[in-house]
């Protein structure tokens, strides 16, 4: 099985298409130069026009700076897309674990907002003794520190020997223990499919739990619906092609599937990364959100509206 998949690696030596080039291009170039002033903007707003700090403004602010440095990495896989990588292998590791450790933090902070949500909503009483902004702060360290330490592993992904003779690939190539079998599940199970179900669960419990109370107020209770059912949908549609993408890209690795060895890989390298191309796109979607968020802090005077407003008008969704 080895030596079939060393000759396999050493026949299919492609490079990235005209395709796949033009639609990163066309994707990354607007979504950088909307998301990058939006987010910071946002981000200055919640730590200097926003007095009083919330659960939700704590999380929406690091979810404001996951997206800002994983917008930060978009230049330099444009640069390599159209130049090829000028850098040498550390600084492309670095730029790689700036890209899917803002990503994976992103999904974590997600969840911990649907977790809030969901404490809050189902659980009033016990959510008076969780939650609070010092605990939320801390959750919010947790998960950087979590996510930078498991961003590790990234800076063996490509082999560092021999590496004057050959051209560096950034965010392809991989070396073969980058897609180890304990790595990939780890990376699958932890950083997408448990968080995910979390999050579908605590949405339908929220939703169901809004649909008792409709008859209370049935405006404000169909409002929060759309958006979590909205926050949801984007959540999956954002997360869940990347990750099927990964899990292909392995299965081809582990010669598992795909007779036409570098015809798969093409293809599968090409859904990949369009749906990164896609995730990304709601970097500029939670910047806009963010305003009208802040603008319903300045003009609503009722405490009630106000915490509502905090629990559900943010499309917290980002890649």
């Amino acid at each position: 099985m080895e030596l079939g998949h060393q000759r396999k690696s050493n026949v299919c030596e492609f490079s990235t298409s005209e395709e796949e080039e033009t639609m990163q291009l066309v994707i990354y170039i607007p979504t950088f130069i909307l998301g990058l002033p939006f987010n910071l903007l946002a981000l200055l707003m919640f730590c200097c026009k926003i007095k009083r700090w919330t659960e939700s403004t704590i999380y929406m602010s690091n979810l404001a700076l996951a997206d800002i440095l994983l917008l930060f990495s978009l230049p330099f896989k444009m640069l390599e897309q159209d130049e090829g990588w000028p850098f040498d292998i550390a600084f492309c590791s670095f730029v790689e674990s700036l890209y899917f450790v803002n990503m994976y933090a992103s999904i974590f902070i997600i969840t911990s907002i649907s977790i809030d949500r969901y404490l809050a909503i189902i659980h009033p009483l016990k959510a008076r003794v969780f939650r609070s902004p010092q605990n939320t702060l801390i959750i919010c360290l947790i998960i950087w520190a979590f996510v930078w330490l498991g961003s590790i592993p990234i800076y063996g992904f490509h082999d560092s020997t021999d590496s004057a003779n050959f051209t560096i690939i950034c965010f392809h190539k991989f070396s073969d223990k980058s897609w180890n079998p304990g790595l990939i599940a780890f990376v699958e199970l932890l950083g997408f499919v448990i968080p995910m179900a979390i999050m579908v669960f605590c949405s339908v419990q929220i939703i169901r739990k809004l649909l008792q109370r409709q008859s209370d107020t049935p405006g404000n209770c169909q409002t929060c619906i759309r958006i979590i059912t909205a926050n949801l949908a984007i959540f999956i549609c954002s997360f869940v092609p990347t990750h099927i993408g990964i899990f292909l890209q392995f299965l081809v690795r582990q010669d598992i599937i795909g007779r036409d060895y570098c015809s798969t890989r093409r293809s599968i390298s090409l859904f990949v990364q369009g749906a990164m191309c896609l995730a990304n796109v709601n970097c500029c979607l939670d910047a806009i959100c963010y305003y009208f968020v802040a603008k319903e802090f300045r003009e609503q005077g009722l405490r009630t509206k106000k915490s509502l407003v905090s629990l559900f008008s943010v499309n917290d969704v980002s890649v």
